[in-house]
Formats: C-alpha cells, structure tokens, sequence
C-alpha cells in the first residue's frame, strides 16, 4: 500500500519495494505468454545448468532466463550470435529492477532444432576425427556371423533376414533387439554395439532401421551411439532410413548401407555369384596350367640371374676392399721399411731367453763393448758381438 507523508498532502508516494511489486504484477499480467525474436548475446551456462543471456536487436536488449527444468529438451546448443525465437513469459526481477524473459522454449530462427543439433554434433565429431577414412575397418568379403542391431519387429530385420538367406544361407545370425525410436533408444543401440563386441567369432555388425522423419530417425544421431561405432573393435555398416536419409552413424561406420535391404546385398555375397566365379576360374587353371608354370619358371630364372649378378658384384667389392686394406697394412708394417734397406738392432741379454726378449736400440746409449746385438735385415737376422763404440756429436 502507498505509504501517507504528511509533508506531500494529496502525494500518491510508493516505496521501492511496494513499486517494483506493482511493476512485476503489470508485466506478468500483460505478457503471461510470447515469442520473442532476437540474437543470442552474453551466453551463459551457470554450474546449476541454468542458462542466462541476453535477446538483442539493432536497438534494444533482454536478459533471459532460461532455467534447467525447462532446458533439459534442448538439442542443439545455444551460441552467441545465433538468431533464434524465444517462448515464455515476462517477469521483473525485483532484485536489479530489470524486466527479463523466463524461457520455457527455444527454436532456431530459419532452421529447426533437431536439424541444427545434427549440424553442431557433426562438425564437433568430424574435428575429433571419428569420421576419419584411416580409422574405418574393412568389411570382410565372406563373413560367418553377423551381428544385427535393430527393431524384432520392424520390416528392416524381415528384409534383410529375407536377403541373407537367398544370397547365402549358410552364415549364422545374430539379433539384438532394441529400441530404433523415441526415449532411451540411443541409450539401447549404443549398450548393444558394445555387447556385441563381447560376443566371440562375430565378424561384422549392421546397424538398422526403416526410413522415417528426422524426429524419427534421431537416435541413430545420438553422440552416444556415434561414439559406441567409433570404439567397436567390429567393423559396423549403418544402414538407417532410405536412401536421402543421411544420420551421425552414417559418418563413423565402416561402410554406409542406403537401406536396410542394400547392407543385406553389401555384407555377404551371392553364393550363385561365387560358384559360378569359382568354376570359371577352375576352367582357366585347366586351361592354361603349362602357360602358368613355364610364366613362373621364367620369372625365377630372371630372379636368380639378378641374385647371381648381385652376388658376384657384392664379392667383387669386397675383394676390392680387402686389397685396399692389405695394402694400408704393407705400407704400415716393419717388415716393409726392411725391404727399403733399413734395419732394426736389439740388444740381447747375456743369457737369451727367447729371440724376442732383446731390447730395441735407439741409438748407442747404454751399450757396451762385449754386448751381444742382433740385427734384423730383409730375409733374415744377423748376431754380432760389439767390439768398438764410436760416439758422434749431434750437430
């Protein structure tokens, strides 16, 4: 109630409170329900899992509230700069005296939800690197057992059965029933990959499912079921809606099947197809198995000429290395400064012990008149005993 001041008779005079009170009432009053269209701007994500931000035009600005009981459905991620419709009412935070929206919905402006979602989800998994071409496993061409990951119920699982069995009814299958649409689906097909991947002997998996609307087909664009493809040690083949359809799992699985019927087609081959291979391959060998031996017998002479040549080059260059070093050695060694006229002299003890006990004379120090010296020529040896020193001056 306005507050009575004696001074300002006939005033009408509210206290803040009572005003913002007042406000808050008209506002929420006025606008219980609207859209509200502008660009995203100040985006935060606080730790409760509330969202704050700010609507933006070319002229004004809104703070926004968009709290985590009504943001849990979101599934794409809010960015500054994104131009979007916001649905809610509006309120007046009597705490900063501002009005602000209390968000209940938010929509892409010019591009729906789920197929924005599918747009952020790709680009952030693509630079992680779980579409890359390096990581995918090869198909195997005749697998023994296959691993199904789909609805029991759904005309996927019947066609494919119905393909397999025609093409080649000898390999054994696998079903694991789940869920392809609505809540805790995602949550099912990716627990499956990862079961299966448990299972001995299995040698590829098909992921698969009927066509359908976005809505429909939004499991199979779930980041949990495009990691569980990215870390399955089994090549899997996505094979999700018809041919225009293209999902997440499409781009992280080893192989993309355009139908469920196609993956059947792609996984296994017609056994009719390979007899029939085989027995043309089995005429050719009849046919041509002379031409077959005399073409390899011909390519192992050329092989062992070249191993002969290689052979004979790899002596000829050692031969030539040996030479090299033995003729380093000669120009090294004493015996070769002999041949040139030199000689070496020892002087030998007076009982000698062996012929290399003698001690190398350098020049005529140390040596006495009697000494027994033995000199060591080219061809031979010479004993002498020393019988006059003449010493030289060094010049």
């Amino acid at each position: 109630m306005p507050s009575a001041n004696p001074v300002d008779t006939g005033r009408l005079i509210y206290t803040v409170t009572q005003i913002t009170k007042e406000v808050k009432l008209v506002l929420e009053s006025a606008f219980p329900q609207v859209w509200i269209e502008g660009e995203i701007s100040n985006f935060k994500l606080h730790s409760s899992g509330h969202m704050y931000f700010a609507l933006k035009d070319a002229e004004s600005v809104l703070n926004c509230a968009f709290f985590k009981g009504s943001n849990l459905g979101l599934k794409f991620q809010i960015k500054d700069g994104m131009k979007v419709l916001c649905f809610g009412r509006i309120g007046f935070y009597n705490k900063t005296g501002q009005s602000q929206l209390y968000v209940e919905k938010v929509e892409p402006r010019g591009v729906g939800d789920l197929q924005l979602a599918f747009e952020q989800l790709k680009e952030k998994l693509q630079k992680e690197g779980l579409f890359d071409e390096a990581h995918k496993i090869p198909v195997p061409m005749l697998p023994a057992k296959i691993g199904i990951v789909t609805s029991p119920t759904g005309a996927a699982i019947r066609d494919i059965l119905h393909i397999l069995r025609r093409r080649f009814n000898d390999i054994e299958v696998l079903i694991y029933p789940v869920k392809v649409q609505g809540d805790g689906a995602a949550v099912q097909i990716a627990e499956a990959i990862k079961d299966l991947n448990r299972v001995k002997g299995i040698d590829v998996m098909i992921l698969a499912r009927g066509g359908g609307s976005l809505e429909d087909l939004w499991a199979f664009n779930e980041e949990a079921v495009a990691r569980a493809i990215y870390g399955s040690e089994i090549p899997v083949i996505s094979a999700v809606g018809h041919e225009i359809d293209y999902t997440i799992a499409d781009f992280v699985a080893d192989m993309r099947a355009p139908t469920p019927s196609a993956a059947a087609e792609l996984v296994i081959a017609n056994k009719e197809d390979l007899a029939d291979k085989l027995e043309s391959l089995v005429r050719i060998l009849r046919k041509y198995p002379i031409e077959a031996v005399e073409r390899y017998s011909q390519e192992i002479d050329d092989l062992r000429r070249r191993m002969d040549s290689h052979i004979t080059h790899a002596v000829e260059m050692g031969t030539e290395q040996l030479n090299s070093l033995v003729g380093m050695l000669d120009a090294l060694s004493p015996l070769a400064i002999l041949k040139r006229g030199y000689s070496i002299t020892l002087q030998m003890p007076k009982r000698e012990v062996s012929p290399q006990c003698g001690r190398l004379l350098r020049d005529v120090k140390g040596v006495k008149t009697g000494d027994i010296i033995e000199t060591r020529l080219a061809g031979g040896r010479l004993t002498s005993e020393v019988k006059e020193i003449v010493k030289e001056e060094a010049k």
